[in-house]
């Protein structure tokens, strides 16, 4: 991987930090509990509490995401990043383009599920 590669991949990683920030701040604010004593009808207050669950989950997948681009910039310069750690080969730019925080090649990830 090139230094201008690793470049662009440095700034991606940090712009999508910035948005799953704000990301995360929404969803807290969407996950806090339903107040028992809010004028919300049963059908509705089974909707909230729906939407809420899917909202726990988004929440949970954002910070395991935040955790991973968080290592991955923190390695970016390590002569070992963009390496995958089954094969050893160089992972595609391409793959670390859409997932920069990937630590297997396509081919590896694909056999290990």
């Amino acid at each position: 991987m090139t230094t201008e590669e690793k470049a662009l991949l440095k700034q991606k990683i940090e712009m999508e930090i910035q948005a799953l920030q704000k990301q995360i701040e929404t969803l807290k604010e969407k996950t806090k509990p339903i107040s028992p004593d809010c004028g919300l009808g049963r059908l509705t207050r089974l909707e909230a509490m729906g939407e809420s669950h899917v909202n726990h989950k988004v929440l949970d997948e954002s910070l395991l995401r935040m955790t991973r681009l968080t290592n991955a910039l923190s390695r970016i310069e390590h002569p070992m990043f963009g390496i995958c750690i089954e094969c050893e080969e160089e992972i595609g730019i391409g793959r670390m383009e859409v997932r920069p925080e990937s630590v297997r090649c396509v081919a590896c990830t694909n056999n290990a599920t």
